[in-house]
């Protein structure tokens, strides 16, 4: 185990005024059955679950067996689990990649923005990384908007480079350097 999986080990809960960040447990596979299951929120990323043992599945063969980086996001009001979010460290280079997902009954209240918040700490003040960068399919408007409010930064567009449902598509990249980050005041 690299020194940095041992530090996102040490850091696998994290939270903030609203939320929980954890490793994901098979007990959530009815809140995130909700989400896989619907069409809006899994249009831009993969088929859509037709049975909560596939999201069981998914559970067990992807965020349990290796779960370095891999946080659900919870309510803290309630313990809700409502997406998930995901973090990849390149070491070799010193960077970082982000992924989410989020239950579309809970888009627009800027939960995605409070957990990308806790990542880009873990990222830039545990993990000492000099980059972070995310992608999303050029159809997803929504989610660029959570790279802007998280001070990211417009790299370009890979035109036909991302396979979504069968479909060829665009992908919009972003970034944000670790002195970028040190000039932002939430």
């Amino acid at each position: 185990m690299s020194n940095m999986n041992l530090l996102i080990v040490q850091h696998s809960q994290m939270e903030s005024d609203r939320i929980i960040l954890r490793p994901v447990i098979l007990e959530d596979a009815e809140d995130m059955y909700e989400y896989t299951s619907d069409e809006e929120t899994t249009r831009f990323i993969y088929d859509q679950h037709t049975d909560i043992n596939r999201t069981k599945n998914l559970i067990a063969n992807y965020f349990i067996k290796e779960p370095i980086g891999k946080y659900a996001i919870l309510l803290k009001e309630n313990n809700k689990m409502i997406g998930t979010i995901e973090f990849r460290v390149h070491e070799y280079n010193k960077s970082g990649e982000l992924g989410y997902t989020l239950n579309r009954h809970f888009w627009g209240n800027g939960y995605m923005t409070e957990a990308g918040k806790l990542i880009l700490e873990l990222a830039f003040n545990i993990l000492g990384l000099e980059r972070v960068f995310a992608e999303y399919d050029v159809r997803n408007s929504a989610s660029g908007k959570v790279l802007d409010r998280l001070g990211m930064t417009y790299e370009g567009t890979r035109r036909r480079n991302h396979m979504v449902k069968g479909i060829l598509t665009d992908s919009v990249h972003y970034s944000i350097l670790k002195e970028e980050y040190g000039q932002k005041s939430w």
